[in-house]
Formats: structure tokens, C-alpha cells, sequence
């Protein structure tokens, strides 16, 4: 495309402007919308045919678009920002770059989204032709303002903030080798797992392989609007701690607020129960037809993922087993670094197991909190009445513990949770469980122990 001169590239770069500064009301009345509660199912609007859409295509192409500009290829640049602009019109940073470079011909640009107010009689001049995906007649019909009003003010300000993250991103790379430090131990039927650094709003794909924890895919997402350690329902925070996927909801059940769908966890799992915080309805889940991504801190409490990055989750995860980390900053170790943790606590689970098979109740019953609460809401002295049916039953039968899982989180204090199979001598499967232990001093105790399949 040959370079146009001044009142085209600065028509264009103001229509590019104007067109992405109005979009977010429109999606802030979306959200309200979609939070409606319904009696109807959701009535899914046909979607218009799009490029083929692939996880991480489209920050990859912007961040080379960045890259172009910054070593002042600006030429090279523009043609990417207008592929890139057609292939996914709803992506505001990308038509934030392009209106940066259409601004670049006539002036210098000074940061991301460097808005200048032409005088009103610039408006007079001709319709410059239109670029597919952005309509150009409203930014020429009329004298642009001489001051972005607050929201466009915003706006600006949330897209520089997603577009410092998803650089930073590339820049600050985690250590080659390395997972984060929660991943104690995953069982191999454990497929895959995620992390959440809320810090940099990030999320993070793995595969567990035979030889350990792989990185896969990373991907920008949003969290609530008020940040992260998420306490009562309708606070706007996204939960921070251990969590597990629960299930896969189809997009075709789903409002189009959810985008390509959505993947709840258990929140608030037994520790939130614990600590007395309430809510529910924290979901991974994807964007709305007008928008790509959402601003960094943006949504209800949930995780927000472009929709082919939440399609490639989508494919990808498993319910009940897919752990989920969200953290409000991720430390990255290697796994050979863990092992000393891993084999201090296994010495303590393996002492629980060998108190269940030797039907020592009283030993056994050191290892439960006296604040212990069962998933059928027993206290320990109920459960202490269950645990000697249990220790008849087994008849002096050992107890096996497979496909093991152990996740570590400690924030005011340390807390680890133990998936496993409980298998008794003779049999092939037994119930699976999950136990919540926490340190008190130098000892560990269980405070919640439920059977989940």
C-alpha cells in the first residue's frame, strides 16, 4: 500500500481512533447484560465468517508489529497492522497500532496510542477510501473534539496497560526448565496444568510428560476489576489459590458474552470454606463477538482469555483432574529444587497411610485439625466414629495411595492439596480423595478430607 499524503494517513488515523475509543461502552453494556439472570436459554446469534483463527496467532503478529516500529521499519509494519487490523476487527491494540503508524506519516509518535487532535478544519476535507473492518465516515462527518472525554481516557489507558503486559511477556520469559513452585507433585493421569500469574496477567499451559511438567502455550488474560484476592461474592476479585476444573460448558448453552465457552473451577474450594469467603461462578471463559481481549483488570472475578486461546484450552484440558494455580505472582523453580519439599511431606502422608493400615485409630487421628470438616460436613468427632468403621472394614488390609497429586500453597499460612487414589489390598480401584493439610509449627494436620469419585 503506497503512502498517502497528510490528509489521508491523518483522516485514517483519526477514524482508526474514534472507532476504537467508542467500543468499550458498548461491551460494558454487554457484560451487564449477560450477568442478567434468564429463564430462557441463550439464543446464539449466527457468527459472521473470520479468518481461521489459531492460539497466539494474533498477539504474535502484533508484537512483530512492535518490533518493526521500534527499529524504525514503520514501512514494513503498516501492511501487518492492516492484515492484521482485517483478520480480527474487534482487536483494539491491533487498530491502536495501526492508527499509531497511519499517525506516524504526519507527525512523530511519542508512545502507544499517541492521540492527537487534528483542528476542526481538518474534518472538512474528503472521505479518504476505507479500509476493510473500519468504517471512516463518522471520524470525518464532523469537527473531532479538542479533549478525549474521561472514558475514552480510560480506555487508552487500559489498552497501553495490555499492550506493556503482553511485551513484558515476551520480554520476561520464565526460566528455561523451570515450573512454577505450587506443582509439588502431579500424578501421570494428571495430563495437563495451569497457572495464573495475576501480576502480569498471564496464564500459562503445561503438559505433564514422563518427564515431568512441559510448557506448552502462555496466553494475556484479564482478572477482576478490583484485582485478585477475591473474599465475598460480587467483590469484583478473581480467587487466588489451588483450584481444580470442574467441567466444560458448551458455548452452545452459553450467552455470546462467553465467547467460545467457558471452564469453571471449584471456588471456593474447602480452604475459602475455611476462611469463611463466599461466592461461586469463577470461570475461564472467553470474549464476545466486538471484543478480542479485555483490558487487564476487567471482569466480574473470572479469567478472561481470548476466544482461540480459551479454544485451545477448550481442546485441551481435562475436568476434575486439570489443576489450576492463580497466583498473585508465579515462582518459577526448577523441579529438582522441589525434591527435599516433596520428600518431607511424603514421609508425613505415608505415616497417615500407615496408621489407616494398621487400623490405629488414635494414631491416626493425630493427623486431623481439631477444626477438621469432612465434604458431608462432619466434624472430628464424627469422623472419628467414621475412621473406626473404616479400620474394622479393612480388617488389617494396607491401604494403598495412587496416582498421587500434591500442590502447595502458602500465602498467611501453608497449606497442601493431596489428590490420590485409595486403593486396599485385594482390590483393583478404590474411592478417589482429596485431603487439605495445614502446617502448624513443624507438624501437619489434615482439616478437611471428601471423596470427589
Amino acid at each position: 500500500m503506497p503512502l498517502s499524503p497528510f490528509p489521508f494517513g491523518h483522516a485514517l488515523a483519526t477514524a482508526v481512533m474514534a472507532g476504537l475509543l467508542a467500543a468499550p461502552a458498548a461491551a460494558a453494556q454487554g457484560e451487564k447484560k449477560a450477568r442478567q439472570p434468564s429463564g430462557k436459554k441463550a439464543q446464539r446469534k449466527p457468527a459472521r465468517a473470520e479468518a481461521p483463527l489459531r492460539d497466539g496467532d494474533a498477539e504474535r503478529r502484533l508484537l512483530e508489529i512492535y518490533r518493526l516500529t521500534a527499529e524504525g521499519h514503520a514501512r514494513q509494519a503498516l501492511p501487518l497492522a492492516e492484515r492484521l487490523v482485517r483478520d480480527h476487527p474487534n482487536f483494539q491494540l491491533a487498530q491502536l497500532a495501526l492508527g499509531d503508524l497511519l499517525a506516524a506519516r504526519t507527525r512523530p509518535v511519542g508512545r502507544v496510542g499517541d492521540v492527537a487532535m487534528p483542528p476542526p478544519a481538518a474534518a472538512a476535507r474528503p472521505v479518504p477510501a476505507q479500509i476493510p473492518g473500519i468504517s471512516l465516515a463518522s471520524a470525518a462527518a464532523a469537527p473531532a473534539p479538542q479533549a478525549l472525554p474521561p472514558a475514552a481516557i480510560d480506555t487508552l489507558s487500559d489498552l497501553r496497560a495490555e499492550s506493556r503486559l503482553r511485551v513484558d511477556a515476551l520480554k520476561a520469559r520464565p526460566p528455561q526448565g523451570s515450573i512454577p513452585a505450587q506443582f509439588l507433585e502431579l500424578s501421570a493421569r494428571t495430563r495437563h496444568a495451569i497457572a495464573m500469574d495475576a501480576s502480569r496477567s498471564r496464564l500459562y499451559l503445561f503438559e505433564n510428560t514422563d518427564k515431568g511438567l512441559v510448557l506448552v502455550a502462555d496466553y494475556y488474560a484479564s482478572v477482576g476489576k478490583l484485582g485478585t484476592e477475591k473474599q465475598a461474592e460480587g467483590d469484583q476479585r478473581t480467587p487466588l489459590g489451588v483450584y481444580y476444573i470442574t467441567s466444560r460448558l458448551d458455548p452452545a448453552t452459553l450467552k455470546d458474552f462467553y465467547g467460545a465457552g467457558a471452564l469453571p473451577i471449584n471456588y471456593p474450594n474447602p480452604l475459602d470454606v475455611h476462611r469463611g469467603k463466599t461466592g461461586s461462578g469463577i470461570w475461564l471463559h472467553g470474549t464476545p463477538p466486538s471484543q478480542f481481549s479485555r483490558a487487564p483488570l476487567a471482569t466480574d472475578g473470572c479469567l478472561v482469555l481470548a476466544n482461540p486461546d480459551l479454544e485451545r484450552l477448550l481442546k485441551t484440558v481435562e475436568p476434575r483432574t486439570t489443576p489450576v494455580v492463580i497466583a498473585r505472582e508465579l515462582r518459577w523453580v526448577k523441579p529438582q529444587a522441589l525434591q527435599a519439599e516433596r520428600q518431607s511431606f511424603h514421609d508425613v502422608l505415608e505415616a497417615w497411610r500407615s496408621a489407616k493400615s494398621q487400623g490405629d485409630t488414635r494414631r491416626l487421628l493425630g493427623f486431623y485439625a481439631p477444626e477438621f470438616q469432612s465434604h458431608r460436613n462432619q466434624d472430628l468427632q464424627q469422623w472419628s466414629q467414621a475412621l473406626q468403621a473404616e479400620a474394622q472394614a479393612l480388617q488389617g488390609r494396607a491401604v494403598a495411595l495412587k496416582d498421587k497429586s500434591v500442590l502447595r500453597w502458602t500465602d498467611s499460612s501453608d497449606t497442601m492439596v493431596v489428590t490420590f487414589g485409595e486403593v486396599t489390598e485385594g482390590t483393583r480401584t478404590g474411592p478417589v480423595k482429596r485431603q487439605y493439610w495445614t502446617r502448624k509449627g513443624a507438624r501437619w494436620q489434615i482439616f478437611f478430607e471428601g471423596v470427589i469419585g
